[in-house]
C-alpha cells in the first residue's frame, strides 16, 4: 500500500497528491476498501488524520495533521470557512432539454457559460437516492456557494476554476450540474452519453476500433488549499499538479476543439 506523493511536509502536516479513485476515508456504511487514510497510518502512524474530504473520483490536495493542536486549528478554519479551495474541471455544456431541472441552465450571449458565475444553491443528502446530495429550493438543505471562472472554451466542452465558498459534500459536481454543464464522467450528476474522445475532436481520426476516452474519470482536480499554519500562522498555499491525463486533453482540446 503505497502513500501518494507528498506534496508538503513538516513537523504538524503532511499534504498529498491524492490519485482519482481513491476514497480518502470509508464511505457512509463501507469497512473493506482500501483508502488513503488506511495506507497514511500504516506509513506514517495512526496519530496522523485527514482534515478534510475529498471525493473519492477526484484528485488532488487532502491535507492531514499530524498534532492535536494542528487538527484542532485546521478544523476550525475549515469550519470558518476560511480556507482558500481551488479546484479544475473539465464540465460539459448540455443542450437545454437535457441538462437538470432544478433551475434554469445558465447561458451566456453565445449559448456557452457566462465568463463568471456564482451558484447559491442549498445542498442536502438525497434520501431517494443514498450517498448523492441534491438541491434544496425552499426549506432543508446547507447553505452553498460556489464561484466559478471559465478559463477555455471548446464547443460543448469547458475548462473551469472553481472556488468553493462553502464546503458541503459534492458542492462543485451538483452545482455545475444544476447550471447545465455537469462535470465530465460524473456518474451521479452527469450525463452518460458524453465522452471526451479524439475521434470526436479530430476530422479523419484514424485510431483504434476500441477507442479509450481522453479522461476515464471524473474530470475535477482539487488544485489549492490556502491556509495559516497552524503553529506559525504564515499564510501558505499546497498545489497539486494537474494529473498527466487533463494535460493531454487540454493539448488535443486546444489543437482540434
Amino acid at each position: 500500500m503505497t502513500l501518494p506523493p507528498i506534496i508538503h511536509e513538516d513537523d504538524t502536516l503532511v499534504a498529498f497528491d491524492k490519485p482519482g479513485g481513491l476514497p480518502v476515508a470509508p464511505d457512509r456504511g463501507e469497512r473493506l476498501r482500501d483508502t488513503l487514510m488506511d495506507r497514511v497510518r500504516e506509513r506514517m502512524g495512526r496519530n496522523v488524520a485527514a482534515v478534510h474530504r475529498l471525493d473519492a473520483e477526484a484528485s488532488g490536495v487532502v491535507l492531514c495533521a499530524k498534532t492535536k493542536l494542528a487538527l484542532d486549528f485546521l478544523s476550525g478554519e475549515f469550519q470558518a470557512k476560511k480556507v482558500g479551495k481551488k479546484y479544475l474541471a473539465l464540465a460539459v455544456v448540455l443542450p437545454v432539454e437535457r441538462a437538470m431541472k432544478v433551475t434554469a441552465p445558465l447561458r451566456g450571449p453565445d449559448g456557452g457559460l457566462p465568463a463568471a458565475f456564482t451558484v447559491d444553491l442549498a445542498l442536502g443528502d438525497d434520501e431517494a437516492q443514498p450517498g448523492r446530495m441534491r438541491v434544496f429550493k425552499r426549506r432543508g438543505g446547507r447553505p452553498s456557494a460556489t464561484d466559478f471562472r471559465v478559463l477555455e472554451s471548446f464547443g460543448r466542452f469547458v475548462w473551469l476554476e472553481c472556488n468553493t465558498v462553502t464546503g458541503s459534500r459534492h458542492q462543485v459536481r451538483v452545482h455545475l450540474a444544476a447550471a447545465g454543464a455537469p462535470l465530465l464522467n460524473d456518474a451521479f450528476y452527469g450525463d452518460p452519453e458524453e465522452k471526451l474522445l479524439l475521434s470526436g475532436l479530430k476530422r479523419r481520426y484514424k485510431g483504434r476500433d476500441e477507442e479509450r476516452p481522453l479522461i476515464g474519470r471524473l474530470a475535477l482536480h482539487a488544485s489549492e488549499l490556502a491556509f495559516p499554519h497552524p503553529v506559525t500562522r504564515a499564510p501558505m498555499t499546497v498545489s497539486a499538479p494537474l494529473p498527466h491525463e487533463f494535460k493531454v486533453a487540454l493539448k488535443y482540446l486546444r489543437k482540434f476543439g
